[in-house]
């Protein structure tokens, strides 16, 4: 049985659509359904001078075909300027897939960059896809970004520089670990993966001279999982936890905050790089990327990292649901 994914452009402004019309170009081995407006893709394929034939969501399709989910924005798209009146389109496909695969009508989902400003500004709270998701499922999950050569999860993920410190707790270690131990078990086939943990302070504090997050709460969760069999390095010094050693045996990389982790992931291979969403019922991968607003409609666009988070959205997907290959 083939996967069958949810596919969402994201902001219609930026990037997303001109990506799913790229992805659209190719053969494919996942059934993909855009939940998405009509008109907009149409424009991004004129943009870019390719077919695009638009079918019913139940419909096969080869390359230059897409599948739609038709939900249609409140006003046209203009490349480049985003409209706070699109932005309850753009919340309403990301829920209506959550929906589709929540219910099973879809294997898992994979979505285009989200502009949070234009969504924040149309008087809709949004912090990111991920928390929606969560909200939306009733879960604990786990942001993830990987690349072919790196995985890196984050203890905390959209939050200002000076709240981070108070967000980490133990509580919320050890269930940030059991979620990112158990995906790379299940969904990664990783038998016994071995995880390594980065300090929050400089040279994981020192010893307490430059910060005691790592004594009184960092390694106590390390220790609590460690007795529970999982096979956990650290707290780590982030300055050096990415030197290629220390990563040759390591399965994924568990940073306390966002930029402590992603610009390593991003610096190591940012065209193949993918934000997968752990601990759903479903398997979600994202790009790794935003709008790129100064990019939109100019046709020149990289559509890498869609297509890898759809081959590994199809991936997880067949692996979750046992669908053959």
């Amino acid at each position: 049985m083939t996967p069958r994914l949810a596919l969402v452009p994201g902001e219609p402004a930026g990037i997303g659509p001109e990506l799913c019309v790229h992805l659209a170009q190719r053969a494919r081995d996942a059934a993909l359904v855009a939940v998405a407006d009509p008109d907009t893709l149409l424009a991004a394929a004129a943009t870019l001078g390719l077919p695009l034939t638009l079918r019913d969501a139940d419909a096969c399709t080869g390359p230059g075909e897409l599948a739609i989910l038709a939900l249609p924005q409140a006003t046209a798209t203009v490349p480049g300027h985003p409209d706070p009146r699109n932005a309850h389109a753009v919340v309403a496909a990301l829920r209506r897939a959550g929906e589709g695969c929540l219910r099973g009508e879809f294997h898992g989902m994979v979505t285009g960059p989200v502009h949070k400003a234009t969504i924040n500004a149309s008087g809709i709270a949004y912090t990111g896809t991920t928390e929606l998701l969560a909200e939306q499922a009733g879960c604990e999950v786990v942001m993830m970004l990987a690349n072919p050569g790196l995985r890196v999860a984050l203890a905390t993920t959209h939050l200002p520089l000076r709240q981070v410190p108070d967000a980490i707790t133990r509580e919320g270690l050890i269930r940030t670990l059991h979620v990112l131990h158990d995906a790379l078990t299940r969904d990664f086939g990783i038998a016994q993966p071995r995880i390594a943990v980065l300090g929050l302070n400089p040279h994981a504090g020192e010893n307490g001279v430059l910060g005691r997050e790592e004594i009184e709460t960092i390694a106590p969760a390390l220790d609590a999982l460690r007795a529970q069999g999982m096979h956990l390095l650290g707290p780590l010094p982030a300055d050096t936890a990415f030197l290629p050693r220390k990563l040759a045996d390591v399965d994924a990389v568990l940073a306390m905050y966002h930029d402590q982790g992603l610009p390593v992931l991003k610096h190591s291979g940012f065209e193949q790089a993918v934000n997968v969403t752990l601990g759903l019922p479903y398997p979600r991968v994202a790009v790794d990327h935003g709008t790129a607003l100064d990019l939109a409609g100019q046709g020149v666009a990289d559509p890498s990292s869609l297509i890898a988070a759809a081959t590994l959205c199809a991936d997880l997907a067949r692996r979750r649901h046992g669908l053959a290959s």
